[in-house]
């Protein structure tokens, strides 16, 4: 179901593309039509891209009477104090910014957010996190589509400054650039349900209260209120074509605590969400199916594990009991859901490097790379989607920012990188082996000289677990 309503999305892409989104026009020389925005940065011990977000901001082109930002910061280390240094430098030069801090992180993100909004001045909410560096016009891209007064979010498409760093980095950029390409566009273009992705987009502030303003119950407080103003008849636009760079995580710890956030979020919003999707009566069947199964993405990884898990045993039960053959025949069928992902993901990544000969490729070689390793984080991924659907509470974890763009650049020594390991990461080491038994297998069983069918998936499985076992490991400050 999830690689048929991926193959829709491909459908619903390619229809897109025939129909390009053009930006409305709006007059940024007349002052009383262009409308205030507030532009709020949620920041927690950011001390190694705290001043390269403030300058990027600060060079932002918009009329200043009509500009504010907001320094949302919860930070509880040294850099509350160099921020605020930094804040009073571009306030002197006439920019109108404000730094508030909280005594207390409730509601850690999305606390900061609606805290921020209590005195927000503008019409419109611009949000970045602290690893986001939007271009001097990105305002100037993104208001005009406001002029409709349907539309109550503006996202734009997450760039990566760093994306040739290393192996990690690049399959973030490949899930990523499937997301922000073949997903969103797919589900905007037909009006379904998309989320605004945390940051890099702008909300019409009637639109948040609306909605019900930002909630802390989940890790991922943005597809909340995502779905929240969208059950509420507000509109989203997506805009491919405008893109904002970020840094991607480039330890795998990072990684990490961003996957699991990210994962969980995804469950927790499910349990919450589900019943009022369903019920709605302003949605097409349809809608309901894509906005059931985009907040059951996480979800994936549990499946992959199970299936993972329990390959080996059922081929020694297939080659155990002949007459279960052929209900194994047609199982192989749903290898079908493989293929789908593969012509998917090759327009999407045909969409940012090209394609020829040559780049195919390497997209081959990038595609079996990606689901090796997306593979290998299942089990961590699979934690965090169970504690997410019986309802398990956790912390907010931040991501650590690392302001690396190049491979000279190091993150060793970074301050904010755990070093402990979990005892998950025994598990992985374990289910290397385990699938490394699996290709063994491939060998011993079957009267014809062994049975290589599932081969390939273990092979992905044990480079996948055996990526992340070790890179955990390894991957220390």
């Amino acid at each position: 179901m999830y690689a048929l309503a991926q193959l829709n999305l491909l459908f619903n892409y390619l229809s897109a593309q025939k129909k390009k989104v053009k930006t409305p026009f709006l007059d940024f020389n007349n002052p009383e039509k262009v409308p205030f925005v507030t532009i709020q940065l949620p920041v927690f011990n950011e001390e190694y891209v705290m001043e390269r977000l403030l300058e990027n901001i600060a060079l932002i082109d918009y009329p200043k009477e009509k500009l504010e930002i907001q320094v949302l910061d919860d930070s509880t280390d040294n850099t509350v104090e160099t921020t605020h240094s930094q804040i009073a430098a571009l306030k002197a030069k006439g920019l109108d910014i404000v730094h508030i801090c909280r005594t207390n992180r409730e509601g850690f993100k999305a606390g900061a957010l609606k805290e921020g909004l209590k005195i927000a001045k503008g019409e419109f909410i611009a949000i970045f996190d602290a690893d986001f560096l939007p271009q001097t016009d990105w305002l100037k891209k993104t208001i005009p589509h406001f002029t409709d007064s349907n539309i109550g979010v503006v996202q734009t498409r997450w760039g990566h400054i760093n994306r040739n760093y290393s192996t990690l980095t690049k399959i973030q950029a490949f899930a990523l650039d499937a997301h922000f390409t073949l997903e969103q566009v797919g589900r905007n273009s037909k009006g379904h349900f998309i989320n605004f992705n945390g940051t890099a987009g702008v909300w019409r502030k009637e639109c948040i209260l609306d909605a019900g303003n930002w909630e802390g119950d989940t890790l991922t407080e943005d597809l909340d209120l995502s779905y929240r103003a969208q059950l509420k008849n507000w509109k989203f636009e997506y805009l491919e074509d405008v893109v904002t760079p970020a840094e991607l995580p480039v330890v795998i710890s990072a990684a990490r605590s961003q996957q699991f956030r990210w994962n969980k979020g995804g469950a927790e919003n499910f349990r919450k969400m589900m019943w009022r999707v369903l019920k709605s009566k302003n949605l097409s069947p349809k809608t309901k199916l894509h906005g059931l199964l985009h907040l059951l993405n996480s979800t994936m990884f549990l499946n992959v594990l199970i299936v993972g898990i329990l390959s080996i045993p059922m081929l020694y039960i297939k080659n155990e009991y002949a007459h279960l053959k052929p209900y194994f025949y047609v199982m192989s069928f749903f290898v079908v859901s493989t293929i789908i992902f593969f012509i998917c993901y090759w327009h999407m990544y045909k969409r940012s490097y090209g394609g020829g000969f040559k780049n195919f490729v390497k997209y081959i070689g990038m595609f079996f790379t990606f689901f090796s390793i997306a593979m290998g984080f299942s089990l961590h991924n699979s934690i965090a989607v169970i504690e997410g659907h019986i309802g398990k509470r956790s912390e907010f974890v931040r991501t650590p920012k690392f302001n690396i763009k190049t491979l000279k650049d190091s993150w060793k020594g970074n301050k904010y990188i755990k070093n402990n390991i979990s005892i998950n990461v025994i598990f992985e080491g374990l289910l290397m082996l385990y699938f490394a038994f699996g290709m063994y297998s491939a060998f011993v069983v079957g009267d014809q000289g062994g049975d290589f069918g599932l081969f390939p998936f273990h092979l992905m499985l044990c480079i996948g677990f055996g990526f992340v076992f070790f890179k955990s490991l390894t991957s220390k400050a």
